[in-house]
């Protein structure tokens, strides 16, 4: 990962509200919006400090960039989008985290040109994390699968070839450039996350495939890192 961040900024598709939301708190509360799993799940705890300088600055930042609207939550803590991945990075919860909401009734290229109006907090030691999912139909997860079906196959493949070769216009017009885009994503809350990330990363920024597995023949686990190249 590098140096140690100062804070964590995560772009969660679990906060969806219809204006650009920042949660500004002292301590994050741990949030357990998720339903039906094992009662030790809900036992778990991630008690980050929050950041709300960190906060104030992402709202800075997105207002000088004709983002004409920011709001301020002064209680809500972090959702599993963001708990669930910081707990296995930074398990001793001492860094600083904010989140920012996404906005389903905008597009990919909104969310990327959110991205590139947060791309200062990269040179001021801050993390910027997009949580979603690279496929999430969740209404086509099927327990018994042993393989992965072909439409999320096909969708996944062209997301990495499309990141790694650097073809971020073709990624903020998914929903015409991909394959099976609707039923990779059938409600757009679980990409924008990416367009957020890939925005603030640059133009110029090169993406690596980090990790990826599959769960219930249609959930990518795809996960990739920016790094941003000398121009």
């Amino acid at each position: 990962m590098g140096q140690r961040p100062t804070s964590i900024l995560v772009i969660s598709a679990h906060w969806e509200t219809h204006e650009p939301t920042v949660n500004v708190v002292p301590q994050n509360d741990t949030i357990y919006d998720f339903y039906g799993f094992p009662k030790s799940m809900y036992k778990l705890k991630y008690p980050a400090p929050g950041a709300p300088e960190l906060a104030k600055r992402v709202k800075e930042l997105l207002m000088a960039s004709n983002f004409k609207s920011v709001k301020e939550d002064k209680k809500r803590g972090l959702d599993h989008g963001a708990w669930v991945p910081l707990m296995l990075m930074y398990p001793e919860a001492d860094i600083p985290v904010c989140q920012l909401s996404v906005q389903t009734n905008r597009d990919g290229s909104y969310h990327y040109n959110m991205g590139r109006a947060l791309a200062p907090l990269r040179e001021e030691g801050v993390l910027i994390i997009g949580s979603g999912s690279a496929t999430h139909n969740l209404r086509a997860l099927n327990p018994n699968s042993e393989s992965v079906v072909p439409w999320a196959y096909e969708f996944d493949t062209w997301l990495k070839e499309a990141l790694l070769d650097g073809r971020y216009e073709d990624i903020n017009h998914y929903e015409e450039k991909a394959p099976h885009a609707k039923e990779a994503h059938p409600w757009p809350e679980h990409f924008y996350p990416l367009h957020v990330a890939m925005g603030a990363a640059g133009e110029n920024a090169k993406a690596k495939l980090i990790h990826h597995s599959w769960s219930l023949g249609t959930l990518s686990y795809a996960s990739y890192q920016f790094t941003t190249t000398a121009t």
